[in-house]
């Protein structure tokens, strides 16, 4: 059995079709189900059960000695949120414990960091392990991801394999409960829909002219390929970063968004509010070396192919993966 942990979210529930497609049907899913975009991300999906997350510690106790891996990817991603005790509670504690379970059952274990918690890029992406204990986040859930990982990489009792990814800018189908978390592709695909315009935030920064700002945007089915890849080989124990080791400026995306719905670019500019602005990430861009040196060797798609892919096939049909 292979247990999916936020598995009617974003990522959790592209990754349960993935994993659907590549023939493992006996799943365990984890999570809160009270969404309705969330019951529609697994319409269709084949699995065995599903687990409310509180019940899940007692539930792997007891059927340990069936469970193949686990996907931890639930999470609360607010990164504008300030209850600092939810963060503690759910993005640390939580994923402490999974792991203390996961270590004393034998049970290999996946987790979702983020790039969040770079912070501004000052101390590089570099995500190699020594220098990850220097990285400086600039919200509450960037900390949150990095004061896990930085408790996992001191940790002598471990799962018999375990991988944190640090996930950069995801887009893609089922990410439509997200609401103010969503991608920049789902904000301009409805703001284009209704409008007919885009405005993106003006910089505040020096070195970046308005619209440059970038980061590095990566598609959801890439992340499920990099995923798919540890747990098939379960080598290489570590944290990595996901992404596709290439920055795209947001007016790039949003200008492809436009495209993708066969429509010409209008695109403003307005101001970043005042309390974004210390947070505001301006740039971000995974260093995949490592990914690559453990023989990860999938292409990752390029930024106008995936947008055009998701546009076309799911937000204009108002479909799931």
């Amino acid at each position: 059995m292979i247990v999916v942990t936020g598995a009617a979210g974003f990522i959790g529930s592209y990754l349960v079709g993935k994993l659907n497609k590549a023939g493992y049907e006996d799943l365990i899913l984890v999570d809160r189900f009270n969404d309705h975009w969330k019951d529609l991300n697994l319409l269709h999906k084949k699995y065995r059960k599903f687990i409310d997350r509180d019940n899940l510690f007692k539930w792997l106790i007891k059927n340990s000695r069936d469970v193949d891996f686990v996907f931890h990817l639930g999470a609360i991603t607010d990164t504008v949120c300030e209850e600092l005790k939810l963060y503690q509670q759910l993005n640390v504690m939580y994923s402490q414990r999974l792991w203390n379970i996961c270590a004393e059952i034998n049970v290999p274990l996946l987790y979702a960091s983020s790039a969040a918690t770079y912070g501004n890029g000052e101390d590089g992406f570099s995500d190699l392990h020594s220098n990850i204990a220097n990285l400086r986040p600039l919200n509450l859930y960037g900390w949150s991801k990095q004061d896990f990982d930085v408790w996992a990489l001191k940790q002598f009792h471990t799962p018999p394999f375990w991988a944190g990814m640090k996930f950069f800018n995801v887009y893609g189908p089922n990410e439509y409960h997200k609401g103010r978390m969503s991608s920049v592709v789902l904000h301009a695909f409805k703001t284009i829909k209704e409008t007919g315009k885009m405005d993106l935030f003006r910089s505040h920064h020096s070195d970046f002219k308005d619209g440059e700002q970038s980061r590095d945007f990566i598609f959801v089915d890439d992340i499920a390929n990099v995923m798919l890849y540890f747990m098939e080989t379960q080598k290489n124990t570590g944290i990595y970063n996901v992404g596709t080791g290439k920055a795209r400026s947001f007016f790039d995306l949003t200008t492809s968004v436009f495209n993708s719905m066969k429509l010409n670019p209008v695109i403003s500019f307005i101001d970043t509010p005042v309390d974004l602005r210390g947070r505001y990430q301006y740039f971000t861009e995974a260093k995949i070396h490592k990914l690559r040196d453990i023989g990860y060797t999938k292409p990752f798609t390029e930024l106008e192919e995936g947008v055009d892919k998701y546009v076309g096939d799911y937000l204009m049909a108002e479909a799931c993966f």
